[in-house]
């Protein structure tokens, strides 16, 4: 997962046409590291109907706090620029909430192409 370190290369990435998710994280997130060995697979499922870029919180706090960023790690699906929707909370995710939450973005984002 490719990640952004700049505001401007955030806000090119999200204007794609293909759904695109942002997953926020921090360095010290325990909970970001326990899904590490599992995103690249993920990732690669997905890779056809959707694009996905990291976000590092700490680096980019502006942004994060922009976009309303506090629990980590969070997701945000954009399509063409905008928000579709969100993945966040307290608690710790699993590889099968990150999926289902992936599978409501292919959903949301065929949606709004058919309307």
């Amino acid at each position: 997962m490719r990640e952004v370190k700049t505001e401007a290369d955030f806000e090119q990435v999200i204007c794609a046409s293909k759904p695109v998710v942002v997953k926020f994280f921090t360095d010290w997130c325990p909970d970001c590291h326990r899904i590490d060995p599992f995103m690249p697979a993920v990732e690669e499922k997905y890779q056809a109907e959707l694009d996905m870029i990291s976000v590092n919180r700490d680096t980019l706090p502006e942004l994060s706090q922009k976009l309303d960023v506090f629990g980590i790690p969070s997701f945000i699906a954009f399509q063409e620029g905008k928000e579709l929707i969100r993945f966040v909370s307290k608690l710790g995710k699993s590889r099968e909430e990150i999926e289902h939450f992936l599978d409501r973005v292919i959903q949301v984002g065929k949606g709004l192409e058919q309307a």
